[in-house]
């Protein structure tokens, strides 16, 4: 099951290792609290959550831009729940939220140990989707910053994951080969299937525990990659 001659191990964040959800429902809950307290945040998050992902695979694939993802997201949770808001204040709400999301840095249980562990092994490193002074906000602000070699973001390479361009971008910064690197992420196609079509080997963190119709390595909380790696 241990796979050798790995040196480079490569990360996703939003999902793998910063919960972004529980944040996400925290810094929703402060803002509602102060300017839209009749919402239900609890109804909220139900529609925001997938709606989100939706809205985010449009973006991965360039058929969104950022600034339609952070309107639409909020205006199809907004229908979804029944409540009518302008415009206005949904660009209101919208530029809150980055603003104050990186404020809540809650980890996936086992971040910082798996972190540690393999830290001691191996060279760390982030490939992710998200905008690229949110994502560094994150990293420093959850104190992950001294654990990775190289964080590499979409806006970096010009393109996002699964496009195989942002992994050797990736891999050039990081001076990694593809047969001794791995990528860990919790979405199966951009991180497993995007990185297993750009030749490199792949984990996917199925913390939900979703069917997966893919023969692919995979663990349901991050210590399990200790059996791995």
């Amino acid at each position: 099951m241990r796979i050798e001659n790995i040196k480079d191990v490569f990360f996703d964040l939003d999902h793998t290792l910063w919960d972004f959800d529980k944040n996400s429902k925290i810094t929703f809950e402060n803002i509602f609290a102060r300017n839209h307290p009749t919402v239900l945040i609890d109804t909220f998050i139900t529609h925001y959550i997938p709606i989100n992902q939706a809205c985010w695979k449009l973006y991965q694939y360039d058929k969104i831009t950022h600034q339609q993802l952070r309107y639409d997201r909020l205006k199809l949770s907004f229908d979804a729940i029944g409540y009518e808001i302008t415009d206005d204040a949904i660009a209101l709400i919208s530029e809150e939220y980055i603003e104050l999301l990186t404020e809540n840095n809650h980890l996936f249980d086992g971040t910082l140990e798996i972190l540690n562990y393999l830290s001691q092994k191996y060279k760390l490193h982030v490939i992710t989707n998200g905008f690229a002074n949110v994502q560094v906000k994150k990293i420093n602000n959850a104190k992950l910053n001294t654990y990775f070699a190289t964080i590499t973001n979409s806006e970096m390479a010009g393109v996002k994951k699964p496009n195989p361009i942002i992994f050797e971008y990736a891999l050039d910064l990081a001076k990694a080969r593809k047969e001794s690197s791995i990528m860990i992420g919790d979405s199966i196609e951009a991180d497993v299937l995007g990185a297993l079509d750009a030749g490199i080997d792949a984990i996917y963190f199925n913390e939900s525990r979703q069917n997966v119709t893919h023969a692919v390595k995979q663990i349901n909380h991050l210590l399990e990659l200790k059996n791995y790696l």
